[in-house]
């Protein structure tokens, strides 16, 4: 079996995902290593960390290098020498947002690169293709992304063009005769008849996993988490579900405990480059003037290297003029910070004690 459930407390289960390269723990959270590597970071950090699995951009590794480099370097782990679990996604999140460069039909969509304004074009199987090229573990199927608000009439009509371009990106995958696993996304928008409509029917393809997309787009948390309810209720338990783009910690604690296996986000380390940094009891806002004297470590206790050698008023120091190596002491400890937090998140679920451990981190946390 790809996936198995090997503990479960209420709605949160640990399991293991199996893929080509390694078999990953869920609970997880995969860094985002957008153009093919985590920013500020190298492999021996991500090797420290721990890192089991991470994202990397179709849309962004398409356009640059391209494909083609990479296959000649012997795919994307070999090219980044990585050698833990990588998916891909489909690169239809980031042409959505191009909102005027971009032109959605049948076929596919049709893009402007925001690089050199070059014209583009991703169908569902050219994306499959893109992705076997890669080499990725999982693949995902190019979906139709809506926004929020949206009319039940667009969220339905972007549904199914979604669901046609699942079956075409299936039909592509089978032609590939991989090892590696398809998961397609469950779009909908945030109508809960509409993402048991897409459940049933991308069960009917027989994926490997299942993407949780369309969330996190402006909407009110409480509709984010009864959408998500709704959402992982329609799926079997057999299933790995990956919800996609989110990455608080907050928000790790909240879809979790609602049978979420799977999350990415560039939460810890788009932060650490902007100086926010992660603590049991918050964030804080390293460059900002009340940290220029602090010389206790961003966190007592943390083991990252950061919080092991430096001060927050050296750290404050170093963001401020803009030192290269404070992107890269933040990142670590973000990271750090918030794999480590998916390690308890992990063993409370194991030892029954999921939701006491959710309530003591939360109510802690501001």
């Amino acid at each position: 079996m790809t996936f198995s459930v090997t503990s479960r407390d209420g709605k949160a289960r640990t399991g293991v995902l199996r893929t080509p390269h390694n078999e990953v723990e869920t609970p997880v959270f995969m860094p985002v290593a957008t153009q093919g590597s985590v920013k500020a970071l190298d492999q021996d950090d991500l090797a420290a960390l721990d890192a089991q699995a991470l994202l990397a951009n179709s849309y962004h590794l398409y356009l640059r290098p391209g494909p083609e480099i990479v296959e000649e370097a012997g795919g994307l782990h070999k090219f980044m020498d990585y050698g833990g679990t990588l998916l891909t996604d489909s690169g239809g999140f980031q042409v959505f947002s191009l909102e005027e460069l971009r032109k959605v039909d049948e076929e596919g969509v049709t893009f402007r690169s925001h690089h050199d304004g070059s014209k583009h074009t991703f169908t569902p199987e050219n994306v499959i293709r893109l992705q076997a090229r890669l080499g990725s573990d999982i693949w995902t199927a190019l979906d139709e992304c809506v926004g929020w608000p949206c009319t039940p009439e667009k969220a339905q009509d972007a549904l199914k063009r979604t669901q046609r371009w699942a079956e075409r990106a299936k039909e592509a995958f089978i032609k590939e005769k991989t090892k590696s696993l398809f998961f397609p996304i469950l779009q909908g928008g945030l109508y809960p008849e509409l993402r048991l409509e897409a459940a049933k029917h991308l069960l009917g393809l027989e994926p490997d996993g299942i993407c949780l997309g369309g969330f996190s787009i402006g909407e009110p948390k409480e509709l984010t988490w009864s959408v998500l309810e709704a959402s992982t209720a329609a799926l079997p338990e057999e299933k790995p579900r990956y919800l996609m783009g989110m990455g608080a910690a907050e928000d790790l604690w909240e879809a979790f405990g609602r049978g979420v296996d799977m999350m990415d986000c560039v939460w810890p380390t788009r932060n650490a480059r902007n100086g926010r940094v992660f603590t049991r009891t918050g964030a804080l806002n390293i460059p900002n003037a009340e940290f220029r004297k602090d010389f206790r470590p961003i966190e007592e206790g943390c083991p990252c290297p950061a919080c092991r050698r430096y001060t927050r008023a050296y750290l404050c120091h170093l963001h401020r003029v803009k030192e290269l190596s404070a992107y890269r002491l933040l990142t670590l400890h973000n990271l750090h910070f918030t794999l480590g937090l998916m390690r308890e998140i992990r063993a409370a679920i194991k030892e029954g004690r999921f939701q006491q451990a959710r309530k003591d981190f939360l109510s802690r946390y501001e």
